[in-house]
């Protein structure tokens, strides 16, 4: 997907299209098209060996389900190392880190990620011994395929590279940026279906604008998330 002047992500998966497709659109596609981002899907069968192009096979031991064969990815990673050898090789799976943003911000700061699509019942573990260097989960559910979760962590980590947003100042205020989720927000009509605008946002006093957001944000977190404060000084912060 273009040349870049910055970070390169390759994605091992075999739905490249999907990944394809799904990146042409939005922020993540016209960090591409800037150049800022370069994103190469790569099919895992294109890097098999035998008539069927066989990515997967039954598990040792028996059980239900199959498992992604080493070989292909193996050379597929051996492939990518040779172009760009210090990229952080990231496993998508339910058992990994939970991502928040705070490994996002982290994570745009690399110049090379590889992210690895799982399916099925998963990959052999060799796999994971000898190649993954980092295990991130997107939550504590089971998606039909590890290329979701790729998106997510590519959507979340591409808009944090400078010039992906319009407004760069927008992406510093999202939810969890501060530890807190985001405040409410309006715009015109001052009201609508008899709903108003609170005053505050209407009276041009900036201090006092910030205050009412920091304190809406305290809120909502307090109501809807507040595992989220723990270990804050909340009584500073209202």
């Amino acid at each position: 997907m273009k040349g870049h002047r910055g970070m390169r992500i390759d994605v091992l998966t075999i739905f490249p299209d999907l990944i394809r497709q799904a990146l042409s659109c939005g922020i993540p596609g016209r960090a591409v098209d800037a150049g800022l981002v370069d994103v190469r899907a790569h099919d895992l069968r294109d890097h098999t060996d035998d008539l069927h192009r066989t990515v997967d096979d039954a598990p040792y031991g028996g059980g239900a389900g199959i498992v992604f064969k080493p070989e292909p990815i193996a050379r597929a990673l051996r492939g990518i190392a040779l172009e760009r050898p210090s990229g952080k090789v990231i496993f998508l799976t339910p058992e990994g880190k939970r991502l928040d943003q705070t490994m996002a911000n982290r994570l745009s700061l690399e110049a090379h990620l590889v992210l690895l699509c799982g399916r099925y019942r998963g990959i052999d573990e060799r796999i994971r011994e000898r190649y993954v260097t980092h295990e991130i989960s997107i939550g504590d559910y089971v998606l039909s395929g590890g290329e979701f979760a790729a998106l997510v962590l590519i959507d979340a980590v591409v808009r944090l590279i400078p010039g992906a947003v319009g407004d760069a100042e927008s992406a510093l205020e999202d939810s969890f940026q501060n530890g807190l989720l985001d405040c409410p927000w309006y715009t015109r009509p001052p009201v609508f279906e008899g709903l108003s605008v609170p005053e505050v946002l209407l009276g041009g006093n900036h201090r006092l604008i910030a205050q009412w957001r920091r304190e809406e944000a305290m809120k909502r977190t307090r109501e809807r998330r507040p595992d989220l404060l723990e270990g804050q000084d909340v009584e500073r912060e209202r």
